[in-house]
């Protein structure tokens, strides 16, 4: 292992954080901490996780994207964010590419994702 990669893996055992096995496809649930004024609260947004990039490196992130009010967002979440509170999968997807981002040109139902019921977690 080379020199950054030990660092960045230093700092991530210092963090101490669990990220949950989740990957393209999968509907999740992003605990995000908001900060109104003085107070901080967390607040939950859920939505098809359509992009993973940079691995499991520090800098690594993920796109979500939710309906909200019959329009498309979509939101980019730091995966080692101080920010973000938690991260819970809600359901498996199955799908056979890394990047959906063809999902931003669908509506309806042929922008659903089928439920994977035969998902092992990595041991």
């Amino acid at each position: 292992m080379n020199l950054i990669a030990q660092l960045e893996a230093e700092q991530i055992a210092a963090l101490g954080k669990t990220i949950p096995d989740f990957k393209a496809g999968d509907t999740v649930r992003v605990g995000f901490k908001v900060t109104e004024g003085t107070r901080t609260r967390v607040q939950m947004y859920e939505g098809v996780c359509i992009a993973r990039k940079g691995g499991s490196t520090l800098a690594a992130s993920f796109t979500v994207r939710k309906i909200s009010f019959g329009e498309g967002v979509e939101r980019v979440f730091p995966l080692y964010s101080t920010n973000i509170d938690s991260i819970e999968v809600v359901r498996r997807g199955r799908v056979r590419r890394a990047k959906l981002y063809y999902l931003r040109d669908r509506r309806g139902k042929s922008a659903r994702i089928a439920e994977d019921t035969t998902y092992k977690a990595k041991a």
